[in-house]
């Protein structure tokens, strides 16, 4: 048996990061003879069987013996068993008899069928060594980060089907990269029973979901992404898991991989059990499976689900923080970046929780991004307020920038926003038809020049006027439509733009790169402020209007320079605007205005955004836009 008595102490203790290199079936070579090694964690049970297509699912003779008298349990079966499903057996201690699939089951079957396969991960010739290469010598904070949340089943499908893997890596990466976006977020693909749950309720944490095809169609896939300069983030539940029977959920009859105390182990919220990430196999289930989607599906980092449900206790009083809990993802964020320093590991918390993404070392929780869910929540709640009322709202917009650089942030749009009743985000906007796509438009080109990283739930490109359908696919058929054409070209100059221009995320997360003009113009509805890059003369003026009207002759304080030049300007025509545009250079006034030594006097078109840039002498504007922008 491959496992060794090390390995189990440092999986009982906690500290084994890759359990599944024994855990689990594996199939072994030795003299030209394949035999198939079981091993599973069961140290409550009175017996185990191996049940499974290769045997009739009687356990009779398949008997699974105790691992130097602890809590694993193992079986080698003299026989090449690729390819069959597989199952346990287990007596518990009180009687009852459970059939669990394979907690570190490589495969399984698809839905609604719920057996393990015995697989094997080492046929695929991976190609993207340059990306990996290219991965491990580029921080992300100094780059431009444009996430593009993904559901693998309703991005499209085929006459009401999903598409496979294969048929995604054909259609999917041309249409992300066109976009421009730097990296794929997929919603969980780990194995799961029931499609509405959108992965985020799991059986199988090894197992990429069979919905969508074979472990080898989905690292293609990841591969694929590779090759076209995308990097691929998996949405990651190490909170809480699913109650289904053949699941982890009492998996020897007893509570082993949940907590035992009824209080602590209910989420009644989601009707799932939370994990007991005070316990060290538990410890090592989920840090190994960090490390192993990692290592044999190459995969760039992971958002973490739910984080303030892992920092608190659950059903409490009041806020208690659980030690063990914390103390877990410390260690997972230690190993995942003692092996990948440059992944990206980024915590969804809606708490005020400090620290989260500075290092363990420093005291953090060691994470490298967390969603900003307080500025989502506060720009959201301005943009769906009655213009004439939003200034009495100002501050909601303001906010933000108290607390902007205390962590690093990722500014999300994701689909939590856009589903369950909310509206798309098109269709949050007040106003009539025209007066949306201007305020949705002014939205998005707030959020590039806001500091932080970013990321767009799929279809929002396409500005839907329906909520995320969690059934049915994107409605491709609004490219038909005008304005929602416009849109989409509008959403990929957009892009460009940002990837083009370093201010916009050089000092995302230093206070150096952001510095408010006028911050306290409520009753205009107008937000100005600059971006900085790391060279101080690299910089853009971003005058937003949150009102309906439009303002000639409008001054912005700014800085000394030649002329400044407009460089964007979401009221442009193309892009279905009323295009109160700036089309020549603007003349800067040697006169103190917003406590800047200059001004300049522009149109400021009406729910909309405008970029400035400035050029240092004459004759240089040109050219310095052609190279800078």
């Amino acid at each position: 048996m491959s496992i060794s008595s090390y390995d189990s102490y440092l999986f009982h203790e906690g500290n084994l990061q890759e359990a599944y290199r024994f855990m689990g079936s594996h199939l072994r070579n030795i003299s030209s003879t394949t035999f198939t090694e079981f091993c599973v964690w069961a140290p409550n049970a009175e017996s185990v069987q191996l049940v499974g297509s290769f045997n009739q699912w009687s356990g009779e003779g398949y008997e699974l013996k105790k691992f130097n008298n602890e809590g694993l349990w193992t079986i080698t079966i003299d026989q090449n068993l690729y390819g069959e499903t597989y199952k346990y057996k287990i007596l518990s201690a009180n009687g009852n008899t459970y059939m669990k699939s394979d907690p570190y089951a490589y495969f399984a079957e698809k839905r609604p069928q719920t057996a393990s396969i015995v697989y094997d991960l080492n046929s695929f010739s991976w190609q993207d060594e340059k990306w990996l290469k290219k991965r491990s010598a580029t921080p992300h904070y100094e780059n431009p980060l444009f996430i593009y949340e993904l559901h693998l089943g309703t991005w499209k499908k085929e006459d009401g089907s999903f598409l496979s893997y294969l048929e995604l890596a054909d259609q999917v990466i041309p249409y992300v990269k066109e976009h421009g976006f730097t990296h794929i977020e997929l919603l969980p693909i780990t194995e799961h029973p029931f499609d509405r749950s959108w992965g985020y309720q799991s059986t199988g944490y090894y197992a990429p979901t069979s919905r969508y095809g074979t472990p080898e169609d989905f690292m293609h896939f990841v591969n694929k992404c590779h090759l076209n300069d995308i990097g691929i983030i998996l949405d990651w539940v190490p909170g809480h898991f699913c109650k289904d029977a053949h699941g982890l959920y009492q998996f020897d009859g007893s509570y082993l991989y949940e907590y035992e105390n009824e209080r602590d182990r209910e989420n009644y919220t989601w009707g799932t059990a939370n994990f007991d990430l005070g316990k060290g196999e538990v410890q090592s289930f989920l840090i190994s499976n960090a490390r192993f989607w990692m290592e044999k599906y190459h995969i760039d980092g992971f958002r973490i689900d739910a984080v303030a449900n892992i920092i608190y206790w659950g059903n409490q009083d009041k806020l208690v923080p659980n030690e063990g809990a914390l103390s877990f993802l410390k260690k997972l964020n230690h190993a995942v970046f003692e092996y990948e320093p440059c992944a990206l590991m980024i915590a969804e918390d809606s708490t005020d929780w400090p620290q989260v993404t500075a290092p363990v070392h420093y005291g953090g929780l060691g994470f490298n991004y967390k969603w900003n869910m307080g500025w989502m929540n506060d720009v959201l709640e301005y943009m769906e307020t009655e213009p004439s009322k939003r200034r009495d709202v100002h501050s909601l917009m303001t906010f933000s920038l108290l607390y902007a650089f205390s962590e690093n942030y990722v500014l999300p749009f994701s689909h939590d926003e856009v589903v369950h009743g909310k509206k798309s985000l098109l269709n949050k906007m007040p106003g009539d038809y025209w007066q949306k796509f201007a305020q949705y438009r002014l939205l998005l080109s707030y959020m590039i020049a806001h500091p932080g990283k970013k990321l767009l739930f799929m279809g929002s490109e396409l500005a839907p006027f329906s909520e995320w359908k969690d059934l049915e696919e994107i409605d491709w058929g609004l490219m038909d439509y005008e304005m929602h054409h416009k849109f989409n070209s509008y959403f990929k100059d957009l892009m460009h733009l940002y990837k083009g221009t370093n201010s916009l995320y050089e000092l995302d997360h230093r206070s150096e790169g952001f510095e408010w003009i006028d911050v306290n113009n409520a009753n205009q509805q107008i937000f100005s402020f600059i971006r900085r890059g790391k060279q101080r003369e690299d910089f853009l003026v971003v005058v937003c209007n949150f009102s309906s009207k439009v303002y000639h002759h409008y001054k912005v304080g700014v800085e000394e320079a030649y002329v400044y030049e407009e460089v964007w300007n979401s009221d442009d025509e193309r892009y279905g605007g009323s295009h109160q545009i700036n089309p020549i250079p603007l003349t800067v006034h040697e006169e103190s205005y917003h406590g800047r030594p200059c001004y300049v006097e522009m149109t400021i078109p009406p729910y909309a955004a405008v970029y400035l840039k400035p050029s240092k002498a004459e004759g240089e504007d040109r050219e310095w836009r052609k190279k800078n922008v």
